[in-house]
């Protein structure tokens, strides 16, 4: 039976992955419609994790807070380096960390969510490819882009092949792939309730 007395208990016990929920939510919307995740929310993200964690766990939750950071970044700066991703993508990725990686478990969690975002990305990247029905044009292009990465190895100039491809390309807002993986994770691990 559904009770609402343990529901506000639950959420005032999980108000901070809450806040990571909705600040996800808005910036899933915001990239689908416009394929950018401003700055107004990912910047106040990271700020307001470090503030937060600082407060919940003390000095040391800062340091795990700004590692949450670091990692979240590194988890997507080669893509962004070699132009297959947006800076705001990795900025969305690198609040998560600053509000989860705090405590026992921040990075392994972020780790988690961030791989379940890339399955959930490659999903809805093939899904996209399939509706288009451009399977062969993108089959290749993927093969291309793969070769030259493992030949080239200059993000400099890896980053220019991007840009010169990118109107050829189906462009997917990545903020959303982040917003699904880890509100998944935070639904499957019980971190919502």
């Amino acid at each position: 039976m559904f009770e609402p007395r343990l529901l506000a208990e639950a959420f005032a016990e999980n108000w901070s992955i809450w806040v990571v929920t909705i600040t996800l939510i808005v910036a899933a919307v915001i990239d689908g419609w416009k394929l950018k995740v401003p700055n107004y929310i990912t910047f106040p993200m990271i700020l307001s994790g470090w503030v937060y964690c600082t407060w919940a766990y003390g000095w040391e939750g800062l340091g795990w807070s700004l590692v949450g950071t670091v990692v979240g970044l590194a988890l997507l700066l080669p893509l962004y380096a070699i132009g297959g991703m947006g800076a705001g993508d990795v900025k969305l990725l690198a609040g998560v960390g600053a509000w989860i990686g705090a405590g026992e478990t921040g990075i392994q969690d972020l780790c988690f969510a961030f791989a379940l975002s890339a399955l959930i990305g490659a999903v809805i990247a093939i899904g996209m490819v399939l509706v288009r029905r451009k399977w062969g044009h993108h089959h290749a292009q993927f093969w291309s882009i793969l070769a030259e990465v493992w030949t080239i190895r200059n993000p400099e100039q890896l980053a220019t092949i991007a840009a010169d491809r990118k109107s050829s390309m189906l462009l997917l807002p990545y903020g959303i792939p982040i917003a699904i993986g880890t509100i998944v994770y935070f639904a499957w691990f019980g971190m919502l309730l």
